[in-house]
């Protein structure tokens, strides 16, 4: 009988016990919780997703418990960030079978520090209707922006704490050189041009479209798709005449953005965390991120929902290898230049 007890406790102790897999990713992060749970019943784990903020934040956050990791994946970082998480040394290499799928152009990093799982377009978008009202024609380039009559009407991200807010940095800076962008960014604070903290509070609370007083805002190309798909009605074989929103996409402002998943150095569950790197470049997922997180799958020959057509892809000037190398160091630049300047 107490044999019987012992047995029931310890095989209930060990069920309680299951493996756990911590994935910390920005706040943005969207994956259908069923295709989750085939993850774990396929693994017979648990997987605990912690969220870090926007995608600076979450950088940051892991630079700091690196000692003493949090995680065991992470996903959301990007080709502007790689740089200097490969120097603070938070990531360990795993190249997944699945990035054969994935053009080498889109690769963030064959050693695997990084697997690419979507792309997107970092892309200034306008509310249609606010617009209207203001009666001014729309800026032409980023020399028009920085003027006050469309300064105070723009709201972007901050480069310190939001993945955009960095890839819009490295858009001007490409645009202007250093000392022309710090230029750009002071006049154009000065003109009245807000910037938040991350892209959440810029398009969710101040852009015009969802009730702020900003008609421009810095997001994506796919942003617009985004606008149709959750409108009231969305059927995919009536589509409207034009979105609610729509790009401006001024030479120099644009940037190609590629984020990915990788494994944590210091991970609990090496082994687990690696699988989840391939499940995120799965099929299932890889269809599923589309009209979840409005960005492009990595992996080709993804079918993409109707509503895409309102999601532009431009042709995107290349970042030089300069502007490339070291982004935080002009992101440290940016806080003294612009930030701090009187």
């Amino acid at each position: 009988m107490r044999k019987t007890l012992l047995l029931g406790l310890l095989l209930a102790g060990a069920a309680h016990a299951q493996t756990t897999l911590t994935v910390i990713t920005h706040d943005s992060f969207d994956v259908d919780k069923k295709l989750v749970a085939q993850f774990e019943q396929a693994n017979k784990a648990r997987v605990r997703f912690v969220r870090g903020g926007d995608a600076g934040e979450l950088l940051n956050r892991l630079i700091l418990t690196r000692r003493a990791p949090i995680a065991d994946v992470v996903y959301g970082l990007d080709n502007a960030m790689l740089p200097r998480a490969k120097a603070a040394g938070i990531l360990e290499a795993y190249r997944s079978p699945a990035l054969a799928r994935v053009s080498a152009a889109s690769r963030l990093d064959d050693a695997g520090l990084l697997n690419t799982v979507n792309s997107g377009l970092v892309a200034l978008n306008y509310d249609r209707a606010a617009w209207a009202k203001t009666g001014l024609p729309l800026p032409r380039s980023l020399d028009d922006l920085k003027k006050p009559q469309y300064a105070r009407l723009t709201v972007v991200s901050s480069p310190a704490t939001s993945s955009p807010g960095l890839a819009f940095l490295l858009a001007t800076v490409n645009h202007y050189g250093e000392a022309g962008a710090w230029a750009w960014w002071r006049e154009a604070r000065a003109n009245g041009m807000k910037v938040t903290r991350g892209w959440s509070d810029a398009y969710n609370k101040d852009f015009s479209k969802n009730g702020g007083k900003y008609p421009i805002v810095l997001s994506y190309a796919s942003s617009p798709a985004a606008e149709v798909y959750y409108a009231d009605g969305y059927d995919p074989k009536k589509l409207p005449a034009q979105a609610p929103t729509a790009n401006l996409f001024l030479p120099g402002s644009t940037f190609l953005q590629l984020e990915g998943v990788g494994v944590l150095k210091g991970s609990k569950q090496p082994a687990l965390a690696r699988k989840f790197v391939d499940f995120m470049l799965s099929g299932g997922v890889q269809a599923d991120i589309p009209t979840r997180m409005w960005v492009y799958p990595a992996v080709s020959g993804t079918k993409l929902d109707p509503v895409f057509r309102f999601a532009e892809k431009p042709e995107v000037k290349p970042v030089k290898a300069s502007v490339a190398a070291n982004p935080q160091r002009l992101v440290d630049a940016w806080v003294t230049q612009v930030l701090r300047a009187r």
